[in-house]
C-alpha cells in the first residue's frame, strides 16, 4: 500500500507499523554517487509525520540528505515498511535532551550535549508498506517446494513472492 504520510490518519498509520520496528536502514548516495546504507535508532515520528534519529555531524552521510529511504523490517509480524523523502540535520540542544536514550551513550559517551550529537529529521514524501497476518504463510509454502526438491530457497522467484503478497494484501 502507498501512503503519502501527511495527514494525521496516515500518520498515525506509519507510526502503527514501526512501533515495533526501532531500526530502520537508511539508503543515500555517497561521494561517488553509490548507494550506501546503514542502520539508524528511530527516536520518534512527531505529529508532522517526520522521523527523528541521532548521528554524528562528522557523518559523511551528511553531504548527501537530498535523496534519502529509508527501509524498516519485522519479519517476524511481515511489516516491511519504505519511505523516500529528504533529510535535514536539527542541533537544538533542548530536543536533543528530550529524545536522549542510553543506548546513545555507546556512540555519543558525552551524552545529549556531546559536539558532535546532532539530530538527522527525515521528511517523508512517499511511504510504501506491506503487511499481512498471513505472510508467514505465504514464505513457509512458497519455500516448501524447494524444500522438497532439496533446492536453496534463493531459488523461488522473488516476483512470485511479491505477488502473492500483494494478494495477501488486499
Amino acid at each position: 500500500m502507498l501512503l503519502t504520510p501527511h495527514t494525521p490518519a496516515q500518520i498515525r498509520r506509519l507510526a502503527t507499523l514501526l512501533a515495533h520496528i526501532p531500526v530502520a536502514m537508511l539508503t543515500n548516495h555517497d561521494a561517488d554517487g553509490a548507494l550506501h546504507s546503514r542502520p539508524m535508532w528511530l527516536l520518534e515520528i512527531d505529529a508532522t509525520g517526520c522521523l527523528w534519529f541521532f548521528t554524528s555531524i562528522k557523518s559523511n552521510k551528511l553531504g548527501f540528505l537530498d535523496k534519502v529511504n529509508l527501509s524498516f523490517n519485522n519479519y517476524s509480524r511481515a511489516i516491511y515498511v519504505s519511505l523516500s523523502g529528504h533529510c535535514e540535520i536539527d542541533t537544538d540542544v533542548a530536543k536533543r535532551v528530550r529524545l536522549w536514550t542510553p543506548l546513545a551513550k555507546a556512540w555519543f559517551p558525552e551524552g545529549p550535549e556531546s559536539p558532535n550529537l546532532a539530530l538527522l529529521k527525515f521528511i517523508p514524501a512517499r511511504a510504501e508498506y506491506w503487511n499481512s497476518p498471513h505472510c508467514k504463510l505465504v514464505r513457509v509454502l512458497t519455500g516448501a517446494k524447494p524444500a522438497a526438491e532439496g533446492r536453496h530457497l534463493k531459488s523461488v522467484s522473488e516476483p512470485k513472492m511479491r505477488e502473492s503478497l500483494a494478494v495477501v494484501n488486499e
